[in-house]
């Protein structure tokens, strides 16, 4: 089939990693499917109204319109639109649409749909439309989705947890939970260097709902209290108040603090350490935490949004959100050896016969073919 991709979120160049996970879903479903990628963003200091950046990435034909963006929202979505449509103008007619993210740029999947009879999937990731936020989220971004989600042929959450939240706010359309995808050849099992240290990793945007800084004070804590312990942690957000509470804990000899990487860049880490912490107030999913197992590392996780869903008995550990004693607990009881946990293998296994590219892409391919049939 012809399936023409719509996110609302996509890796740009004002915005390197956004969207990253409908990237690599556009790419396990171009393994079987003929696939196209059209997204929109506005740059406050641009000066053309529209500049086309128009690629092939990883295989697939990007189209990046970037329209001028300005302090008035009604004027920004109405270049939005159009340069939506004038993107659509450039690209091959789809068999079907695969939209991401129930925002308000997905009205141009119900307008594709209306106007050229192309019928179109969501898939949903959102934080703001989960039950723990919903009540934060305006009625208008609920309306809007609800609107949106009821012109589709089918809903795909990443999580259950937040397929019973889309319920919530009275989405009637069929639904089926479809997880983000892993690029289980980039995130392999290699060996590392044995070492006496028990290396800990964490990767995020690093915003204060991540907690970088709580984790950090408990690998030190542990440290000062014995604990053979190294922490990394990093990813695109502020890295600068991190280094400043690493000097202030005089721990920059078992503490890194590191900037944006790459993928593989990530791998790397992951592959080098010996867990994971994830210490989210909320997550959909969490992607690392299945990067994480296809490198064979267990992980100790926040039971949030969709988390407890991934982490399995044997495969990692949950605790409770914000709770740093229990964060504490379950590092040094992992450094003692006193975790049940699988071997590396069985961690990998888990993601391949689940989160690879090849099984995304079998999932999605069933759903398309019930909707064009």
């Amino acid at each position: 089939m012809k399936i023409l991709f719509l996110s609302s979120w996509f890796p740009n160049k004002l915005e390197p990693t956004n969207g990253n996970f409908v990237q690599r879903h556009a790419e396990a479903v171009a393994m079987k499917h003929d696939v196209e990628i059209l997204h929109t963003i506005g740059d406050f200091d641009q000066k053309e109204t529209y500049v086309f950046d128009d690629k092939v990435i990883n295989g697939i034909r990007t189209l990046v319109i970037y329209y001028k963006n300005s302090s008035n929202p009604v004027q920004n979505f109405i270049r939005r639109i159009k340069a939506y449509k004038m993107g659509f103008a450039k690209m091959q007619k789809p068999d079907l649409v695969h939209a991401n993210v129930l925002h308000n740029n997905m009205l141009f999947a119900v307008y594709l749909k209306k106007k050229f009879k192309i019928p179109f999937v969501v898939t949903e990731h959102w934080t703001a439309l989960q039950h723990q936020n919903l009540s934060k989220t305006s009625e208008k971004i609920k309306r809007i989705a609800k609107y949106i989600a009821n012109n589709a042929s089918y809903i795909l959450p990443v999580s259950e947890n937040l397929l019973s939240s889309l319920r919530s706010i009275g989405i009637e359309t069929q639904m089926k939970v479809i997880s983000n995808v892993v690029n289980t050849e980039v995130f392999d099992i290699k060996q590392g260097q044995e070492s006496e240290t028990v290396k800990f990793l964490h990767v995020s945007s690093l915003i204060p709902r991540k907690r970088p800084n709580q984790i950090i004070e408990t690998v030190h804590k542990l440290k000062q209290n014995g604990s053979n312990v190294s922490l990394e942690i990093g990813g695109d957000g502020d890295t600068g108040t991190l280094i400043d509470l690493v000097k202030k804990l005089n721990a920059e000899s078992y503490i890194s603090v590191f900037g944006e990487i790459s993928y593989a860049e990530v791998a790397n880490k992951m592959q080098a350490s010996d867990c994971f912490i994830l210490f989210s107030d909320n997550e959909t999913q969490g992607c690392v935490i299945l990067e994480s197992y296809a490198c064979g590392k267990p992980v100790i996780a926040t039971a949030v949004g969709g988390v407890p869903e991934f982490v399995k008995p044997g495969l990692g550990v949950l605790i409770e959100k914000a709770n740093e004693s229990e964060l504490y607990q379950s590092i040094e009881s992992f450094v003692n050896h006193k975790m049940n946990l699988q071997k590396p293998e069985v961690l990998r296994k888990f993601v391949l016969d689940n989160f690879s590219k090849e099984s995304i892409c079998t999932q999605f391919t069933a759903i398309y073919n019930q909707v064009v049939k």
